[in-house]
């Protein structure tokens, strides 16, 4: 390697010179003015609140349990009075007639739990944010809704400041939180307590900081390489060329610690603390924080880059992201461990075990039929002896494990004989084929409730989870132009929306005979934003001097800005439960599957 190739220049198609990787290093993070920087945070935090006030409005209504809010929103409860999740009683308040989550609406929320833990298949980390709302202000809809509201609202702020990263233009960045912020399946899960909006916070968080690594780290290798440069010795002092020799040899060494991608850990095990879903993306942007260290030392004359960055970066990243990932993903089960007792006790024998590989799906209905079943079958750590020291902690984490393949079990073959009428496929995902109705409530007759419909039709309040079409129809030509710019011109940035993209959509396809729905296409959305606001960016062009491809970029991406804003407005009742005449609803259902 020398400093040569460091500086070594070349000429674009249009004869200007390329930087330097050291220059092109220093410009991408070179320090901002104080204006700049202002307008930088402040711009991105007047979305965000805007985007809080827009989920927080009416955030109690509908005043009941929403879809499978009554799954979450009891487990967090629980979490918080129990430390761990429980069953529930089937009754509240002495009235067998009523249900247990009429119960809780109408204010019964003590002495709920049966004390038997649950069988929960998902894992805390998303139930314990529902939890903290919960905590503030009371086990009602409101209360269990704030903190995605919360979560919604500061995506924005993330997705802002990403793309600001990625672009270098505070414009393009509050482009992207806006078209974020005006999405219906964010707005609808940011309004909801379902753990599908902390899981693409957390997804969005992990990958704003390998992105944020990347510029570090080239940052890092531009003040070696220059440090190196101008303090080239040119005579024969021995102990100054050795000096030299230890500084270059930097460009090609390892560093032990990366900070972003530290944060980025933490993220990562909070997001698989959340759903496991998050596994796919950690180990598609790991691989890339891999090439990307890799050409990083490439532009700076390392030879072998791949190979050296394997070991110099790979092995660092692998520490940072994954080792940390897991030791958060652990410790976010805190609460299951210090009841380990119960569970060992109470569901070491589950149907899940005991089914595990000797099953089936009934013909005639939708149950699981054992086709070997041991009822002996036990988690081999119920039946051991109570250890203590460090041996008791590795029979609590050894039960984790077991508890583990219980739930890896249901979700991979007991959902297989499941059914649900909005279940959707994959593949239909982008097009937004197939909603989830959340809560209706039908036949409001005329002057009930507000309802002015005409004599002999009705109204309707509804909450549809159903993304903006112009955002996912328009981002699917966005992904399709990604796919050609990061292949063909090797734009990294439109690499990362492919790779976010395929990586959260993908692993849906290896299992969808279970029953999976479209909202769970919300880890999705923030990479579809990113190829979308790439794509204007790049319609419009680097340069700022008039010309016409400026001007037919500006008019496309402003008017599909301002189209979105229409399409916003125009099905913002069906996302917030709003009052509408049939008529008015069946204007903004714009297909039989919407129904």
């Amino acid at each position: 390697m020398t400093v040569e190739r460091t500086s070594g220049l070349s000429r674009t198609a249009d004869g200007r010179v390329v930087p330097t990787a050291v220059e092109r290093a220093r410009g991408a993070l070179a320090g901002l003015g104080r204006q700049e920087r202002l307008v930088g945070w402040l711009a991105p935090l007047a979305l965000t609140l805007l985007a809080f006030g827009l989920r927080i409005h009416h955030l109690g209504s509908p005043n009941r349990f929403a879809f499978d809010e009554t799954y979450y929103a009891k487990d967090a409860w629980s979490l918080l009075q129990n430390g761990f999740i429980q069953d529930h009683l089937e009754d509240a308040d002495g009235n067998p007639k009523t249900e247990i989550d009429a119960d809780i609406v109408a204010g019964h929320t003590d002495n709920l739990w049966t004390g038997d833990p649950s069988l929960a298949v998902h894992p805390d980390v998303g139930k314990w944010l529902i939890a903290l709302g919960e905590r503030a202000f009371g086990m009602d809809p409101f209360g269990w809704r704030i903190a995605s509201a919360v979560v919604g609202a500061l995506m924005v702020l993330v997705m802002c400041r990403l793309v600001r990263r990625m672009t270098g233009s505070t414009l393009y960045g509050c482009i992207a939180g806006l078209l974020l912020m005006l999405d219906g399946l964010h707005l609808v899960l940011s309004r909801l307590a379902l753990l599908d909006i902390f899981l693409a916070f957390f997804i969005l968080c992990g990958v704003h900081c390998v992105v944020a690594d990347r510029d570090w780290f080239r940052r890092r290798l531009a003040r070696n390489a220059e440090s190196a440069h101008l303090h080239a010795p040119d005579g024969d002092d021995q102990p100054t060329r050795q000096r030299w020799r230890v500084k270059m040899s930097r460009l090609g060494g390892v560093v032990l610690l990366r900070p972003w991608l530290v944060a980025g850990g933490v993220c990562w095990g909070l997001a698989i603390g959340t759903k496991w879903a998050a596994l796919y993306p950690l180990a598609a942007f790991g691989i890339l924080v891999w090439l990307w260290s890799a050409g990083a030392r490439r532009s700076f004359g390392v030879r072998w880059p791949v190979l050296k960055s394997a070991v110099a970066d790979g092995i660092p990243a692998f520490v940072h992201l994954v080792v940390l990932a897991g030791i958060v993903y652990v410790a976010s089960w805190s609460g299951w461990l210090a009841h380990v007792g119960e569970y060992e006790e109470h569901l070491s024998s589950t149907q899940y075990t005991r089914y595990t590989g000797h099953g089936h799906c009934a013909e005639d209905d939708d149950s699981y039929v054992a086709t070997d079943l041991d009822d002996d079958k036990r988690w081999p750590t119920a039946d051991e002896p109570d250890a203590s020291g460090p041996a008791e902690a590795w029979q609590s984490l050894r039960s984790l494990w077991y508890y583990h393949q219980d739930v890896y079990t249901f979700h991979t073959e007991f959902l297989d004989c499941s059914e649900h009428t909005y279940q959707s496929k994959p593949s239909s995902w982008l097009l937004l084929n197939r909603p989830v109705g959340v809560a209706v409530t039908n036949d409001i007759q005329p002057g009930t409730d507000g309802c002015d419909a005409p004599q002999g039709s009705d109204c309707i309040r509804q909450v549809l989870l159903l993304g903006t079409p112009t955002i996912w129809w328009g981002g699917t030509l966005a992904l399709i132009f990604a796919v050609v710019m990061w292949v063909g011109a090797r734009d990294w940035r439109y690499g990362a929306a492919v790779v976010g993209a395929l990586s959260t959509w993908l692993p849906w396809t290896i299992n969808d005979d279970r029953p999976i729905f479209l909202f769970y296409a919300s880890a999705i959305l923030p990479f579809v934003v990113i190829a979308l606001t790439l794509t204007i960016a790049t319609l419009i062009g680097p340069s700022r001097d008039p010309s016409p491809r400026r001007t037919i970029g500006v008019v496309v991406g402003g008017a599909f800005v301002v189209l979105t804003l229409v399409n916003f407005a125009w099905f913002w009742p069906i996302w917030t439960n709003g009052l509408l005449t049939n008529s008015e609803w069946l204007d903004r259902i714009w297909f039989s599957r919407w129904v």
